[in-house]
């Protein structure tokens, strides 16, 4: 018969403690079994943690159950899991004290891990206090849920992907292009569809994700899908509820820093848009104070707006100071 382990936690959020305990349980049993505890209103919800597991430990399966029941109640939590599981499982893995009791109402062994956090010295409590300040101990796709991202939306020729770059360079993070100029570039002089939109707005939204795991606590973003609905307007003459609902269903950025037009219009062989920039200003501002996105107008020459946009990024205060 298989060795079958059990790891029963809230991971609020997972991090790399949580990791040492789930690895240290899977190369001692054949099969493991993850219980994530959900209460309301939690924030990240024990869905998403449980997806955060499933794509970590990939050859443990997960399962997320309510909790409404005593903590300290251990021969009813080994009744509930031994309903939830179907089974009772042959060993036990936590790094607390209750492990031991809740072992024995299950019949099975107990193997406690990391007890004193020795080895990674980090908690759910400590994580959620300061996400950023605990950044070495969290996963790639755990740092994309607490990563501020501060995106830059602007007219044409406004110096927004060029202060993209210097930014994310002075944040020692990653920054993510805009997808429509690459887009754009490609397909040529035609007339647009609004279909291109969405399928702009929705790569978009996965490279701005993508890059959320990489990045070094802040995400900078040259444009984002929120922008990509002001272009539609600027380039169809109208709304397009499609794009829209894209932008409405992604993560809202912390931070945008939007440029100016007092800058000279430098044509690059496929801009047009020097004629609307002021209304495509206008639009902006419009929408982000319509939204209810906060924003931050960055004017004159470059070094002053690096120095207006870092003061603005840091204004989002935590622990940016610790490593950039």
């Amino acid at each position: 018969m298989p060795i079958r382990g059990l790891v029963i936690g809230k991971f609020y959020p997972p991090h790399r403690g949580h990791k040492l305990l789930i690895d240290t349980a899977r190369t001692r049993v054949d099969e493991l079994h993850v219980i994530v505890c959900d209460q309301p209103g939690e924030a990240p919800p024990a869905s998403l943690r449980g997806e955060w597991l499933r794509e970590i430990h990939p050859d443990a399966r997960v399962l997320v159950v309510e909790d409404r029941y005593d903590p300290h109640d251990s021969a009813l939590w080994a009744d509930l899991t031994h309903g939830w599981l179907g089974f009772a499982p042959d060993v036990v893995f936590t790094s607390e004290d209750y492990g031991e009791r809740f072992a024995r109402y299950l019949g099975c062994r107990h193997v406690q891990v990391d007890k004193a956090r020795a080895a990674v010295p980090i908690s759910g409590t400590q994580v959620r206090a300061d996400p950023l300040g605990c950044w070495e101990y969290l996963e790639p796709l755990v740092r994309a849920y607490y990563c501020r991202r501060v995106v830059l939306v602007g007219a044409e020729s406004t110096g927004k992907t060029t202060l993209a770059a210097a930014l994310a360079r002075e944040l020692a993070t990653v920054w993510v292009p805009e997808f429509g100029r690459e887009y754009s570039e490609r397909r040529g002089v035609r007339g647009w569809t609004s279909d291109e939109f969405v399928l702009i707005a929705r790569k978009q939204c996965e490279m701005e994700n993508d890059g959320a795991r990489r990045a070094n606590r802040v995400l900078v973003c040259d444009t984002d899908a929120f922008a990509t609905a002001v272009w539609h307007r600027r380039y169809m003459g109208c709304r397009s509820a499609e794009v829209e609902a894209v932008a409405a269903a992604h993560r809202r950025p912390d931070l945008y820093l939007l440029t100016d037009v007092a800058t000279p219009f430098v044509q690059d062989g496929t801009r047009d848009g020097e004629h609307v920039r002021d209304w495509m200003h206008r639009a902006f501002v419009e929408d982000l104070t319509a939204t209810g996105r906060r924003f931050v107008e960055l004017a004159g020459p470059p070094d002053a707006r690096l120095s207006a946009a870092l003061a603005a990024v840091r204004s989002l205060g935590c622990a940016l100071s610790r490593d950039v």
